[in-house]
């Protein structure tokens, strides 16, 4: 009999929404290039089109600022350049929250001596008096980049105080919604953003479909990195991914539908299984708790244990969780983030993140309460037993 699974870790990937499947089934049986002028090619251009509007009404945008990707890291690959335009002076400086995914850290197009990583608060929110500081001392405009929500730890990111600050100094800010999108309000009325990454996996849509978002028409890349046949407002090159557009709208539309009932549902979820911890092993620290955090994210560890040893065991019980960002926990490596919050490095090795979603039930989390409990009962009875 095959073992019983349980899903835990939704901010990695979500699983496929039902929607997103039917939606994707029903653009594959349309063979036509969006490029094309016959009836075909004009059917899979009217799909990726009304997708465009309906992601651009999500994000309080307007359909042509709407860029289709292969994901979130292509999109910030395209935004994080000096060869952003606004018709001012030209970008000279990244500036990046420590907590941001590996794809923003990276820089992409700004040299590398360019990219000033700016420090985060013990509950794990951005600086910002670091970040003012750094937007005054520095000489020539900055880009900056803050995620609205920290994938590990689910720390809610002060993302329209920082677009405030940049726009003070003169300068642009991308925001990463990666985590946020569909989980809590995440529009550019509410965050003051220059720029939104999205994408469709994390929403319950395919995994290979994202977009970068403008606020506004005026601002441009003049560089592009996927260069072609001028697709996507001359972008991004490429024949579109149609079938995965049209999961993506899918997801998203449905996300954003239920987000506020389903914040509700999972913040209860999420806060009774970190109450039952805590029942069983008081000495457990829930990495920022003291901040405000999505409803789906829990970050903890035990002293003692690392993240390494319980992953394994908890997987042989059939429970899927993580010790962080799916990109860099394959090495099950101390987080950054949480280095950054001032995590003593042997604690941090031992995170764990439990990240629920639309699937996600009572029984799940019961699941793994009562597993975890036993691993950590077991492995500690291992310890203390005498030896042979």
């Amino acid at each position: 009999m095959a073992q019983m699974r349980t899903y835990l870790d939704y901010n990695a990937s979500a699983p496929l929404r039902p929607a997103a499947r039917a939606a994707m089934v029903g653009a594959l049986d349309g063979p036509g290039n969006a490029s094309s002028v016959h009836s075909e090619g004009r059917a899979a251009r009217a799909l990726i089109e009304a997708e465009r509007i309906s992601i651009a009404g999500l994000l309080g945008a307007g359909a042509a600022d709407v860029v289709f990707t292969s994901g979130a890291t292509e999109a910030a690959n395209l935004a994080l350049t000096p060869a952003l335009s606004d018709g001012g002076e030209p970008l000279s400086w990244l500036l990046a929250g420590a907590g941001e995914h590996v794809c923003v850290l990276q820089g992409h197009r700004f040299d590398p001596q360019r990219v000033k990583t700016l420090p985060l608060r013990a509950e794990g929110g951005l600086d910002l008096d670091a970040l003012e500081a750094a937007l005054s001392g520095t000489e020539g405009r900055c880009l900056v980049a803050l995620q609205a929500a920290n994938n590990e730890t689910g720390v809610i990111q002060p993302v329209a105080e920082a677009g405030a600050l940049a726009h003070k100094y003169n300068g642009l800010l991308v925001c990463d919604a990666v985590q946020a999108a569909g989980r809590i309000v995440c529009d550019f009325n509410a965050l003051k953003a220059d720029m939104l990454l999205i994408s469709a996996h994390k929403l319950g849509g395919p995994k290979g479909a994202g977009a970068l978002v403008f606020a506004r028409d005026r601002l441009h890349i003049q560089q592009t990195l996927v260069r072609g046949g001028g697709q996507e407002g001359g972008a991004r090159g490429g024949t579109e991914n149609v079938a995965a557009i049209a999961g993506f709208g899918a997801a998203a539309r449905q996300a954003f539908a239920e987000r506020g009932a389903e914040a509700a549902r999972l913040g209860a979820l999420r806060d009774g299984m970190e109450r039952t911890l805590l029942a069983g092993a008081p000495d457990l620290v829930i990495f920022g708790a003291a901040a405000q955090r999505l409803a789906n994210t829990s970050s903890f560890a035990l002293p003692g244990f690392t993240a390494e040893t319980l992953l394994i065991a908890l997987d042989l019980e059939g429970l899927a969780v993580s010790s962080g960002s799916a990109c860099s926990s394959g090495k099950v490596a101390p987080s950054p983030v949480l280095a950054a919050m001032g995590a003593p490095g042997e604690l941090a090795r031992g995170a764990l993140r439990i990240s629920l979603g639309w699937g996600s039930t009572e029984t799940d989390v019961a699941r793994f309460c009562e597993t975890f409990e036993k691993t950590v009962r077991n492995m500690r009875a291992r310890r203390t037993r005498p030896a042979a």
